[in-house]
């Protein structure tokens, strides 16, 4: 009996370290997972958007009416899709456009996006 309380003292004590670690370790591994990952953004041009005043197909964004391509993507600060009809009144997006000159996707920017991409911009040559 003496030797069944021994062998479990020990463990006890061992477990109550081996508890510690994993919740030191825990507490410094949380904050990863819970912090909004990075999108990816594709190559496309910035711009304003300004929502709800042209029917369906078309959308405007800074002073330029453009054309929703077939199957177009719209993904909102979440990444989440959204449908035409639920766009914002105005804000910052980057878009996609096809050869066609059609749009096929947007991503509205969260403000650390925007600048991120301002920051990465390259000025335009004044030779082309």
């Amino acid at each position: 009996m003496a030797l069944k309380r021994l062998v479990a003292l020990c463990y006890r004590q061992q477990m109550g370290r081996w508890l510690a670690a994993l919740a030191l370790v825990l507490a410094f591994a949380t904050p990863a997972y819970t912090q909004m990952p990075g999108r990816l953004l594709p190559a496309g041009k910035l711009g304003e958007l300004t929502g709800r005043q042209h029917a369906f197909p078309l959308i405007q964004i800074g002073g330029e009416v453009l054309r929703l391509s077939p199957g177009a993507l719209i993904y909102d600060e979440n990444n989440r899709t959204l449908v035409h009809g639920n766009l914002p009144q105005s804000a910052n997006v980057l878009y996609v456009r096809e050869p066609s000159g059609d749009v096929s996707r947007i991503y509205i920017l969260r403000p650390v996006e925007l600048e991120a991409l301002r920051r990465t911009e390259k000025p335009s040559s004044p030779f082309r």
